[in-house]
């Protein structure tokens, strides 16, 4: 049996999130779908983890088991053919038996773009979240460095989600302007659910003034959703790397 390791991209505004379900568009299925057609075997996809509708993704890792012998170097080249242009397939590895895309994972790094324009973008309005007033990203990079560290992220977890265990590692955080674009990168052993889009929506309001970067460590302190900031549109949030 080979167990080969995917590294993907995808823009995810056409899909309902990465896994499969029935009868909504998503990227586990139709990968899927092309390995069949190309190996002639079903297979089952894991991947490093789940991004939700809309969330876009630089470097999604996913493995799966064949029996076929394939060229490994060719993987890409036939499933991309049968792939819509939103989903690439960037590499296929051969990795031991034992490699688990989820299990495996140590960290993860998430980006939320804001276009901090007056205007927006037309070009790359799918991949940034627009919100025209003035942001202070040195006050919003101020608030994020209290997250860093062994943290319950209750506050910054979607109402109503299964999650027991909140708790978390955020092992870097940092927030950065270039021009009109703010970014947001943070680097974790694992998310909640909309967990960054959460913090995310948090720093915007530290960023125009409405709350203190020292009330974030109070907000995530207080362990209570309803203090933290709003959940941004997917739009604007994307998976950047994946550590094993």
């Amino acid at each position: 049996m080979r167990n080969i390791k995917l590294i993907i991209e995808y823009d995810g505004k056409d899909f309902n999130g990465w896994q499969k379900q029935p009868n909504k568009p998503n990227i586990q299925g139709e990968i899927e779908r092309a390995i069949e057609i190309v190996t002639g075997e079903k297979v089952d996809l894991i991947a490093s983890g789940r991004t939700d509708a809309g969330v876009n993704a630089l470097c999604q890792i996913a493995n799966f088991k064949i029996e076929k012998e394939f060229p490994i170097e060719k993987i890409p080249y036939a499933l991309n053919s049968q792939l819509k242009k939103s989903i690439r397939i960037k590499k296929a590895i051969e990795v031991d038996e034992r490699f688990h895309s989820r299990y495996n994972c140590k960290k993860k790094t998430y980006q939320y773009s804001i276009n901090n324009s007056e205007q927006g973008t037309a070009i790359y309005r799918d991949m940034q979240y627009h919100y025209p007033i003035k942001l202070d990203e040195n006050k919003m990079d101020e608030g994020i460095k209290y997250l860093i560290g062994e943290h319950d992220f209750k506050s910054f977890k979607a109402s109503g989600t299964s999650n027991k265990n909140s708790t978390r590692i955020i092992y870097d955080a940092k927030v950065e302007r270039n021009g009109d674009i703010i970014t947001i990168s943070l680097t974790g052993n694992g998310f909640l659910y909309n967990m960054v889009r959460i913090i995310s929506g948090t720093l915007v309001e530290v960023g125009e003034g409405k709350i203190s970067p020292k009330e974030v460590k109070e907000i995530l302190e207080a362990k209570d959703r309803l203090k933290a900031g709003k959940t941004l549109p997917p739009t604007g949030l994307c998976l950047v790397n994946v550590e094993y």
